[in-house]
């Protein structure tokens, strides 16, 4: 796939707590870029009843090609799913893992929650922090590396934790999470001994998980909620779904755009 990268200034910057949209970032995909990315969200978008659910992966998809979430990377995914840029903007500025500026070529995040905190993580941060010269969220002036506080890495088993694991660029990750798989999720360390201690327990017992839900009787699972639940109200299981690019309430998603504010 061809690549066409967003020129940027990397250097010192912290998040602002909005997203940023330089000119530059608006500008058009090339078109063989464009028309790559258009093949890749018919896939993305396939995987999901209603197309609107695929915001999240068509959000990294962006981001594997321009580094961050780009004014035109908005575009493309409001045009695509039909939402408006104010929907795809509030998605974007929700989630920490969308870069609102220039990201790194390469991600290091240090945990520094609970249990990483009090096996050194805090020092980690500090060494490697004062080592590349900059603090969390923000970019070398090579724009190599960007750095990251991490409230948690998934790998407590071996604390104290920074990723990642293997070497691997900030676009080939947000591929990988966009839906497209590397072939390497095999790679690597996986859980640790204290993670899989309950596995070998269950294992040596012969204990197995209790009768799912779709087991158990409408008269039975009525008892169980008729006293937590308001009248009128639904449970996880009885909701009714919507229809394909429909809103709750049975609005139609198209047909909002001329009511943002």
């Amino acid at each position: 796939m061809a690549t066409h990268s967003v020129e940027g200034h990397f250097g010192h910057q912290t998040a602002s707590g909005h997203l940023t949209v330089p000119p530059e970032s608006k500008e058009p995909y090339a078109a063989d870029v464009l028309a790559q990315l258009h093949a890749d969200a018919e896939q993305v978008v396939a995987r999901y009843p209603q197309k609107r659910s695929a915001l999240l992966p068509l959000l990294h998809l962006v981001q594997s090609v321009d580094g961050y979430i780009t004014g035109r990377g908005i575009d493309f995914c409001a045009e695509v799913l039909d939402l408006t840029r104010a929907e795809v903007s509030g998605v974007a500025t929700f989630y920490t893992q969308y870069k609102r500026h220039p990201n790194g070529e390469y991600t290091v995040g240090v945990c520094t929650n609970t249990l990483c905190a009090i096996m050194g993580g805090d020092q980690i941060w500090e060494s490697v922090s004062e080592h590349l010269g900059i603090g969390h969220d923000e970019t070398t002036p090579d724009g190599k590396i960007t750095l990251e506080r991490v409230e948690c890495n998934a790998a407590c088993d071996y604390a104290p934790t920074r990723g990642p694991s293997r070497v691997c660029s900030f676009k080939e990750v947000s591929r990988v999470l966009a839906g497209f798989h590397d072939g390497l999720a095999d790679e690597g360390v996986g859980a640790g001994p204290a993670s899989l201690q309950g596995l070998n327990v269950a294992r040596q017992h012969n204990w197995t998980a209790p009768a799912g839900a779709e087991q158990v009787s409408g008269e039975h699972r009525a008892e169980a909620t008729s006293g937590a639940m308001a009248a009128g109200r639904h449970t996880s299981q009885d909701t009714p779904a919507n229809q394909p690019d429909e809103l709750p309430g049975g609005k139609d998603g198209k047909d909002t755009e001329g009511e943002q504010k």
